[in-house]
């Protein structure tokens, strides 16, 4: 048995501006929960308020059952953990802290050799086995076969910053459905899977029988896997939330007929505090010759003063408009001709062509490659021209490759990162990146960069640092930039993953009226069909040419 339920929860940010106002909902035993709302509601600041990482303001949480959660950071691990260190990370607590102490000990006893040292690796030997480490091992074991192909005991020392980002999803999803935790918070747990892999999700959500409380943006994964949906609404002061106890089919109506509802409470509460302010007004004027009146009058008062004391109903929600306008310009007719190119040790030699205009999207399992593509165009292709160098300050790894990937004259790459780790913006506020510019794009005055902010809904955030928004808002940044910057090739890595369903529609449309070539690597089954033309990575090492999206291609055959 497990359960969750949030009452009443408020948070107010460190610069005062409440973020969360009230929210409440409940998660029932084996319920399968998709939080959703808009970017910069603050989704991931209640899974961490439901996680104990942050304490609310106000409001109270309760749950039954051991909490498992995977955090919005797995995918994007730079850092020097291992593989080993991510699956301890979704362990029990009594689990890692045995963990350290027996790591603790190997350390101490390999720095001096004596009865000390060898007494407490005894005793940390002993503190794993009585909390199941040993028995974790086969476990883990399962997960990593799962996940990447190879054996835990292949696998526990590698660096989790090998691992591409699906492939870590993949593994932190494997230990927490087979584990014991029977309360899962999942924070976008879809970013980074390929097709396949968030198939394998959908299906694993819908058969388990924990309780899933999961945020995510995309609209096939909501539809497949949720029965019911909570929504974070923004709002003046902060964040409300209500709940849709049906699937996604259903949920755009039922929103509907929600926000018309509020609109006529609230046009009923203004009418009726119209009337009852004339009252007072009239029996006030009427009291003033005839003292008969008076106690109507004070009646009224009361009366009025008790209906404004309750104050109105909920407000409609804030509706964000986000108004994404990429321009482009004409370019040589062949975009970027690829001549026997092999990515080393990805992919088999390809030959390519893709012409001014067209929209390429490109598709294969994790770890095929498809970002390395991608990178490699971004940095100008094969020994680049200086017209082909890229229109971000980003620093791109080399790609190691043989073969050719030539640009078009006047194509000028612009790169949507997947991760959105952008070191050139790191520290700095969005009015100071807008108002700075650098040598692709112009500075822009207050006024503008806070009309263009306003666009892509970020007015309000237009004074934090790019380094503490949310994925959503980052992912909204660097679209801006591509904007701003006059690519005419637009190379976007996962850009949906993390936009809202409104963000990612009305990219959809500006990529449609982009007057420009686009190539993007994407898992999103919605977002694709948008595209005209496919290039699937397959699981044979062969890259090939479709005319419709292919989604089953598995894992590339190679080595590990």
């Amino acid at each position: 048995m497990a359960h969750l339920e949030l009452t009443d929860i408020d948070y107010f940010l460190p610069d005062g501006r409440q973020l969360l106002s009230g929210v409440g909902f409940r998660v029932g035993d084996g319920a399968k929960a998709a939080l959703i709302g808009p970017n910069g509601t603050g989704k991931t600041t209640l899974t961490r308020i439901v996680a104990g990482d942050l304490a609310p303001d106000d409001g109270n949480v309760a749950s039954s059952g051991s909490l498992g959660v995977m955090r919005q950071f797995v995918g994007q691990l730079r850092d020097d953990s291992t593989v080993q260190d991510l699956l301890l990370s979704v362990s029990q607590p009594g689990v890692r802290a045995a963990a350290k102490a027996l790591d603790d000990a190997e350390n101490a006893m390999i720095d001096v050799d004596n009865e000390k040292t060898q007494l407490k690796y005894a005793n940390a030997l002993s503190d794993w086995g009585d909390v199941g480490g040993y028995d974790l091992e086969p476990f883990w074991d399962k997960a990593t076969m799962a996940a990447l192909g190879m054996s835990f005991d292949r696998a526990k020392w590698r660096a989790a910053s090998t691992l591409s980002g699906g492939e870590q999803k993949r593994l932190v999803l494997e230990a927490l459905f087979g584990g014991p935790d029977q309360l899962l918070l999942l924070d976008e747990p879809d970013n980074y899977l390929d097709v396949p892999g968030k198939r394998w999700l959908e299906k694993t959500i819908r058969e388990s029988d924990k309780s899933v409380l999961f945020i995510s943006h995309d609209r096939e994964l909501i539809a497949n896997a949720a029965t019911r949906i909570v929504t974070l609404e923004p709002g003046i002061n902060g964040a409300t939330s209500w709940v849709h106890g049906a699937g996604f089919e259903t949920y755009h109506d039922a929103r509907e007929d929600r926000n018309a509802r509020l609109d006529e409470l609230r046009r009923r509460w203004d009418e009726e505090r119209v009337k009852l302010r004339a009252l007072v007004l009239r029996l006030r004027e009427k009291a003033k010759f005839n003292d008969g009146i008076a106690a109507r009058y004070h009646a009224a008062q009361t009366r009025l003063a008790r209906f404004e004391d309750a104050g109105p109903p909920e407000a409609v929600p804030v509706k964000q408009k986000v108004t994404v306008r990429l321009h482009g310009g004409r370019t040589a007719k062949r975009a970027l001709v690829c001549t026997d190119l092999e990515l080393t040790s990805l992919m088999k030699p390809f030959d390519a062509e893709v012409w001014f205009g067209d929209r390429v999207a490109v598709l294969g399992s994790n770890g095929s490659g498809k970002s390395h593509f991608l990178r490699l165009l971004a940095a100008g292709g094969t020994d680049p021209e200086r017209e082909h160098e890229p229109v971000t300050e980003l620093v791109l790894d080399p790609v190691p490759h043989t073969g050719t990937a030539v640009l078009g004259a006047r194509v000028r790459p612009g790169l949507f990162a997947q991760t959105h780790t952008r070191p050139d913006l790191n520290g700095n506020t969005l009015l100071d990146i807008l108002h700075l510019g650098n040598e692709h794009r112009d500075g822009m005055g207050r006024e503008a960069a806070s009309r263009a902010l306003d666009r892509y809904g970020l007015a309000r955030a237009a004074e934090q640092l790019y380094d503490n928004l949310s994925g959503g808002q980052q992912a909204r940044v660097q679209i801006l930039l591509l904007e701003l910057s006059g690519a005419t090739l637009l190379l976007l890595d996962e850009p949906t993953d993390n936009l809202d369903l409104m963000s990612a529609d009305s990219l959809q449309d500006a990529i449609a009226a982009f007057e420009g070539t686009v190539i993007a690597v994407t898992h999103d089954r919605w977002f694709a069909r948008s595209f005209e033309r496919f290039l699937v990575f397959g699981s044979d090492g062969n890259v090939y040419e479709s005319d419709e999206p292919v989604w089953d291609e598995t894992r590339v055959a190679r080595a590990r």
